[in-house]
């Protein structure tokens, strides 16, 4: 990413937090004042003092001031920024763990206390990435298949431990409960839309319809005839 020869924006008084929608890649730019960066949705490769680096909703950053930066995003990220003064703990480059109060939904706490959290927060060692975006777009078109975590895992290019341990940060569910979920949400949609229970469940990995009714009703309270029923 090239330099953005842009002047720097002017120097902060009181730190300003907002939630943005980022979308391509923007060239490397630098402000007059440090940036607090970590996602709400999705996540933002970024380039910052030329090195390669990311954040998501487990991992932050802390850009200080004058640093330069860009970043290539999907669509629909969204990322919670915090400009702010130039502080003790925002004058060098580092990688947080994003508090829980702070991650999705955005909270209701002010930009100076959720400032005053990131400097409490742990610092972490480089995280290797986790694209869930394009880990669910896959398990979505073969929804049918297989997916042991092990399989999830070979696909993000991790040890299945790793893949685990990196999973739980972001979702707060292990994998196979995630699985559960979009195998769920599909049947759910499928079955409103009016399709055969048995070609329904096939479709979404069940084994049969008996094992998707046994599952309709353990994790969402509801029966095959009461979701046609709502077309």
């Amino acid at each position: 990413m090239s330099r953005d020869t842009a002047p720097l924006r002017p120097v902060l008084d009181q730190a300003q937090a907002s939630v943005r929608s980022y979308h391509g890649e923007h060239q490397a730019h630098a402000h007059g004042y440090a940036q607090i960066l970590f996602a709400l949705q999705g996540r933002m490769e970024l380039e910052v003092a030329g090195r390669p680096t990311f954040v998501d909703s487990a991992c932050g950053m802390v850009i200080p001031a004058g640093t330069d930066h860009g970043y290539l995003a999907q669509p629909q990220t969204q990322i919670l920024v915090i400009d702010a003064p130039v502080a003790h703990g925002l004058d060098k480059l580092r990688r947080f763990a994003v508090p829980p109060p702070l991650r999705y939904p955005q909270s209701s706490l002010s930009a100076a206390a959720q400032m005053a959290l990131v400097l409490q927060a742990p610092t972490l060692l480089q995280r290797r990435g986790l694209d869930l975006q394009c880990l669910q777009y896959q398990v979505q078109a073969t929804l049918h298949e297989n997916w042991p975590t092990a399989r999830l895992a070979a696909l993000m290019h991790l040890s299945v431990a790793q893949f685990h341990a990196r999973f739980v940060e972001l979702t707060g569910h292990t994998p196979q409960n995630w699985l559960r979920g979009l195998r769920l949400d599909a049947a759910v949609q499928q079955l409103k839309q009016g399709a055969a229970l048995e070609a329904t469940a096939l479709r979404c990995g069940y084994a049969s319809a008996s094992a998707l009714v046994y599952a309709l009703r353990r994790e969402r309270g509801v029966t095959s005839r009461q979701l046609r029923e709502q077309r």
